[in-house]
């Protein structure tokens, strides 16, 4: 399968090191990718997250920075405007690189360990309405809003299968066409956060649109190429290029909203928990390790639930 191998995307990013820069760091992060298997995304924002603590630290050996350090650089990345919750990112990858300097007996300890970030504003995740979301499904293709067929065959079979299945956008971009991570008898198997496998079912709308989009497949893939979705040249279509499809898709079809990849997920987890009220079989499907993550649903399922109530009750209407 034409996976992204993490180890030589590890390689790649240390020759990007230059001169000056931790050691320490570049040998964290082969760790991370040699060890760990971390994927090239992971493992570019830690460089990121980590860079930005050895800019702090202005010349400071790592291992010598204290608790009082790390609360002050975190000062200071929210004084420059950095959200809590990309410095509670950050601070997480500080915490595992001087996790793993202990263990390599090249620092006494984990000044990191203790600190926390600025409280984040508490936010529900963004999802369309059931109306919205047949608006943004249904609506025929017609050349009248810019259809390239094959191309919006092969976006309408992704955006379904986005919503059937709840899946990551990762997880769509890595579907290849058999083998371990791909769709298979009415379930699509996909690999998640963690390296956590997990199996969902695909719905009977998303399984006609792949079924529609692999026929027009066969002339625009490579050769041996594996992906599921292909780009015009025929080889697997990125991450980035899947948002810009989708924003593309609701622009056209009048959405009054940015749709991306993880609204489509928000919204799958939200009917299904409106639908069901089963809110562990949403944790299974979503993939989330703890029940904690999942049970945000439940506050949008509220949200429906008010709305409903005021519209219908008449003690609720505006007289």
């Amino acid at each position: 399968m034409n996976k992204p191998d993490s180890i030589s995307s590890a390689a790649a990013l240390l020759t990007t090191l230059r001169d000056g820069e931790s050691p320490e760091i570049a040998q964290y992060l082969a760790y991370l990718a040699e060890q760990r298997r971390a994927s090239p995304h992971t493992l570019s924002n830690y460089q990121r997250d980590l860079k930005r603590l050895q800019s702090l630290a202005a010349g400071r050996a790592l291992a010598s920075l204290s608790m009082h350090d790390i609360r002050r650089f975190t000062s200071r990345l929210h004084a420059g405007g950095l959200e809590a919750r990309s410095i509670a990112r950050t601070l997480s990858a500080w915490r595992g690189l001087f996790r793993w300097l202990v263990r390599q007996n090249l620092a006494g300890n984990n000044p990191a360990l203790t600190v926390r970030p600025p409280r984040a504003p508490k936010t529900l995740p963004k999802a369309l309405s059931p109306d919205q979301t047949a608006a943004l499904l249904d609506t025929p293709l017609d050349l009248s809003l810019g259809v390239s067929e094959p191309l919006d065959l092969r976006d309408r079979a992704m955006f379904e299968l986005f919503y059937s299945s709840g899946l990551r956008l990762a997880e769509l971009a890595g579907l290849d066409m058999s083998g371990a991570y791909s769709v298979a008898d009415g379930e699509v198997t996909v690999l998640g956060k963690r390296g956590k496998t997990r199996r969902v079912p695909v719905g009977s709308k998303a399984l006609e649109a792949l079924d529609t989009w692999l026929r027009a497949r066969v002339a625009m893939a490579a050769q041996d190429e594996s992906a599921l979705f292909v780009n015009r040249r025929g080889g697997r279509l990125s991450a980035g290029m899947i948002r810009l499809r989708l924003a593309r898709w609701a622009k056209l079809r009048g959405m009054p909203v940015h749709v991306h990849p993880h609204m489509l997920r928000h919204s799958f987890a939200s009917h299904l928990l409106q639908s069901s009220g089963d809110l562990r079989a949403v944790q299974e499907l979503l993939g989330h390790a703890s029940i904690r993550t999942t049970q945000v649903y439940t506050h949008l399922d509220f949200q429906h639930l008010a709305k409903v109530y005021d519209a219908a009750h008449p003690r609720a209407r505006k007289q």
